[in-house]
């Protein structure tokens, strides 16, 4: 079975970077979209960014210039660029298909935005 492992998470102040990465198990990317999301506390989980394996790109308005998703196929890795960081961007990061669901979730990587 497919498994996602999501790293590179942690704390940061205001206005710094973080790049997280997701590895998947098995040979995955050549078929689906994949996409990012994350859950803040009381929250619903929300796409904030996808990639086709074509390499169109699509994001949140919460974080379009901020954020930059990309993927290499051959490395059945998926990654998260996040500059300039706010508080809002707390919350556990998680990546999947595009849609969601398509691939067992993975246990995600806490994101914490905080001075």
């Amino acid at each position: 079975q497919v498994q996602l492992v999501e790293s590179g998470g942690g704390l940061v102040q205001p206005g710094g970077s973080l790049r997280l990465s997701c590895a998947a198990s098995g040979s995955i990317f050549m078929i689906y979209t994949m996409g990012w999301y994350r859950q803040a506390p009381g929250k619903e989980r929300e796409l904030v960014a996808r990639m086709t394996n074509g390499g169109s790109t699509n994001y949140a308005d919460s974080v379009k210039g901020r954020f930059t998703i990309s993927r290499v196929n051959a490395k059945n890795t998926v990654y998260l660029q996040m500059n300039s960081l706010k508080p809002e961007d707390t919350a556990v990061y998680y990546c999947n298909s595009y849609p969601r669901g398509l691939i067992p979730w993975g246990q995600g990587t806490q994101v914490t935005v905080s001075s």
